[in-house]
């Protein structure tokens, strides 16, 4: 009966939490109360730990309640509740989109934004290089180390792919960005 009651109670959190996690709490809040899992004070401390760990707070805050109510069955089968309304409209979504992709007027509208999408890319990369290496405290004042930085990261990235014969993953140059960060900057 629990894990029945457990994977109700999170497909109903699943179903109807609109506004992202912090919409979801009084939702959740209301399921574990009114099913006696937790107390008032144990879920807002839960709260805390869920918003503190890496993963989305419905996802972790339904893990901790099926397992504390229901071992490692309750675990899992609270997540699949609380994940898979999600799950569905996005295969929904998916099926529509490709039926949409064959419609010509859907293509034309997606080739005319190509562009406009490259360009704002574009623009706030500028923007976020030119707000890094340019500072300005009293004039304008260039930051040398970011732009170090800067041009060194650009280098990785495009000196890179005739070399690999493939572009640096994102990964990659995020780690690579974070160690020079430390190097140029110190600890």
């Amino acid at each position: 009966m629990i894990y029945w009651d457990l994977f109700v109670g999170f497909l109903q959190v699943g179903c109807f939490a609109f506004g992202g996690a912090y919409g979801a709490i009084p939702l959740i809040r209301d399921v574990v109360l009114s099913n006696g899992w937790l107390t008032d004070e144990t879920l807002a401390y839960m709260i805390a730990v869920a918003e503190s760990t890496p993963g989305p707070i419905m996802i972790n805050l339904a893990t901790y309640v099926g397992s504390s109510q229901a071992g490692i069955v309750g675990s899992i089968l609270a997540t699949l509740a609380v994940v898979l309304p999600s799950f569905i409209v996005i295969i929904v979504l998916t099926a529509a989109l490709k039926t949409a992709m064959k419609n010509k007027y859907v293509q034309a509208v997606i080739r005319g934004m190509k562009p406009c999408i490259i360009g704002i890319v574009l623009a706030t990369g500028v923007y976020m290089i030119g707000n890094n290496v340019l500072t300005s405290t009293v004039g304008t004042m260039l930051n040398v180390r970011a732009l170090i930085l800067t041009v060194l990261l650009l280098a990785i990235t495009y000196g890179a792919k005739p070399i690999l014969k493939k572009k640096p993953s994102p990964i990659i140059l995020i780690v690579i960005a974070a160690l020079l960060g430390v190097v140029v900057y110190g600890v």
